[in-house]
């Protein structure tokens, strides 16, 4: 079977990662110049199934549980498995406690415990939640290298593609006049299926980045807040990713100068070094989700589609692709047993 996947963010990356090492033959278009454009360029890249179930469904838990494990196997040397430490100011320090009640698979740890984990960090927090089994990754490098490992095993790229994606080869094993296989074409095109895959809509976030050589992290900090909370990932070299906002539009605009501040402020609250810090990205994404905020995957007329990644790419890519892959290798299977 030949399979076709639209759209190379992370979704269409993984899905055909697992579907090459399951024998599959992989075509991908995307309609951009290179990989991993979209909502996925501007993920977090962390991979944080305890923290997500905070406002996420135990559903969530356990496909991120299982999409950790396959990025830990899949790609060990790119998975900085380092934990989450999550803080609050003392003022907001009643969100600790709401957050702890809502996850799992984290300790409470004192503010001793808190500059041995981040030295920069210390005197500046009295308590926090940290999640050791957690970790992140860096996903336009991941990205790039999955690009790279399946274009050497064979897998075709075609980039910037915009032509009329051919529609997918008819079962004649139904009607007994052939035993030709069954292509079938997987959309994995994020916010670009949002109409077309019934139920979709769009939610905007906005991130930023930093530099400084005057704070190290280890790990992502996650500062609560009732309003404005902030997620903080080091890239390396002084570089840190900043985010995010969840506002229900599909505006994809340059970022809201209220946004920016809310960041920026934050981003002071967590270390005032990141006020000499300097501004070296902006960046938006809209988020295609479901109305229960929960991935998918769907059947289309031309085959399926992996839909409603929402706020969890890289987390649970792994996990729609393995069931892309499960359903394939059924139909497959039953494709055979009807030609014999």
């Amino acid at each position: 079977m030949t399979v076709v996947i639209r759209g190379a963010g992370i979704a269409g990356l993984v899905t055909a990662h697992e579907l090459v090492n399951r024998g599959f033959s992989v075509e991908v278009h995307e309609r951009a110049t290179s990989v991993g454009h979209g909502a996925s360029r501007y993920a977090g890249g962390m991979l944080a199934p305890y923290c997500e179930r905070e406002a996420a469904p135990e559903q969530v838990l356990q496909l991120g549980l299982q999409g950790l494990d396959w990025w830990q196997k899949t790609m060990p040397a790119d998975v900085i498995g380092k934990g989450t430490l999550v803080l609050a100011q003392s003022r907001d320090s009643a969100e600790l406690g709401r957050f702890a009640a809502r996850t799992q698979g984290y300790e409470w740890v004192d503010a001793e415990a808190i500059a041995a984990l981040e030295p920069d960090l210390a005197g500046r927090f009295h308590k926090g939640l940290f999640f050791a089994e957690e970790a992140h990754l860096d996903p336009r490098q991941v990205m790039q290298r999955l690009y790279e490992s399946l274009e050497k095993r064979g897998t075709v790229f075609r980039l910037a593609c915009n032509e009329a994606m051919p529609p997918p080869a008819r079962d004649h094993s139904r009607d007994g006049t052939t035993g030709q296989a069954v292509n079938c074409i997987v959309d994995c095109t994020g916010a670009a299926a949002i109409g077309t895959v019934h139920g979709l809509r769009g939610v905007r976030g906005e991130m930023l980045y930093l530099q400084t050589g005057d704070i190290t992290l280890a790990r992502p900090v996650r500062l609560l807040h009732p309003r404005h909370p902030l997620y903080v990932v080091p890239r390396g070299d002084g570089l840190f990713m900043l985010g995010a906002t969840m506002i229900e539009a599909e505006d994809n605009g340059p970022i809201a100068v209220r946004s920016l501040m809310e960041l920026l402020n934050m981003a002071y609250a967590v270390h005032p070094a990141f006020g000499e810090a300097r501004v070296t990205e902006t960046g938006t994404g809209i988020r295609p989700a479901f109305a229960d905020n929960i991935p998918r995957v769907v059947e289309t007329p031309e085959g399926l589609a992996v839909a409603g990644m929402y706020r969890h790419g890289f987390l649970l890519a792994p996990a729609m692709a393995q069931e892309v892959a499960d359903r394939l290798e059924r139909r497959h299977t039953s494709v055979e047993r009807k030609i014999a």
